[in-house]
């Protein structure tokens, strides 16, 4: 799939609930939107990446940066924005301006660690032009199941059965996104030729919600895994 634009969008508002202007918090002494805008400069030098936000002080940082910033409407910046609206809004403003591009990259910015060489192999893999996006996963090991009438019931096993029998479940980890403009415009993240890249990392598990998830992600940072 010779000469397809790829490039970045990095979804970052300035609201959050559970974790107080979440998205500028200091991790490693830089704000916690700028590691996946170095990730991307690292990952894919010279491709254009663009920060799409309503805050003016993450639209400073991520300037600051070297990000080009999307300046969302305040429907778009609320918690029931979903977002692939975000998204679709990115694309359209874009196109409007003669951009062109093929494929978009979504790093949330609330999975500031990721494996090094991960977005590149993805790229090589949409390259190849036999996918319409790429979503990354991580093998789930629990022993899970549901409970009914205070009976746990259990859903991917059964009771006795060891661990390393149990048929391989996976889950949505946020690191790595990539689709294809045309999805975008349709309203999905995910087409329906999709590729699932397997990334069995601890950085998997870090998806930043909450106080006690940043600490996490600061201890992983910290440790240099």
């Amino acid at each position: 799939m010779a000469n397809k634009k790829i490039i970045a969008i990095i979804p970052a508002r300035g609201g959050s609930k559970r974790l107080p202007k979440k998205n500028i918090q200091i991790l490693g002494e830089i704000p916690l939107i700028a590691h996946s805008i170095i990730y991307f400069q690292n990952e894919v030098p010279h491709a254009d990446f663009f920060v799409s936000t309503d805050s003016h002080d993450i639209a400073t940082i991520a300037s600051g940066f070297g990000a080009e910033v999307l300046i969302r409407p305040a429907e778009l910046a609320t918690d029931l924005a979903s977002t692939v609206s975000v998204l679709q809004h990115s694309v359209k403003e874009l196109l409007s301006r003669g951009k062109e591009l093929d494929y978009i990259v979504l790093l949330q910015p609330t999975n500031p660690l990721r494996p090094t060489g991960l977005l590149s192999k993805a790229i090589h893999i949409i390259e190849s032009g036999e996918y319409d996006s790429i979503i990354s996963v991580s093998p789930l090991l629990h022993k899970i199941g549901k409970i009914s009438n205070n009976q746990f019931i259990p859903w991917n096993y059964h009771f006795g059965q060891r661990s390393q029998d149990i048929e391989p479940l996976y889950y949505e980890n946020g690191l790595i996104y990539i689709t294809k403009k045309e999805v975008i415009l349709e309203g999905r993240i995910v087409g329906d030729n999709m590729f699932s890249l397997i990334v069995d990392h601890v950085f998997g598990t870090i998806d930043i919600d909450t106080k006690e998830d940043f600490e996490l992600a600061e201890f992983y940072f910290n440790k240099g895994v």
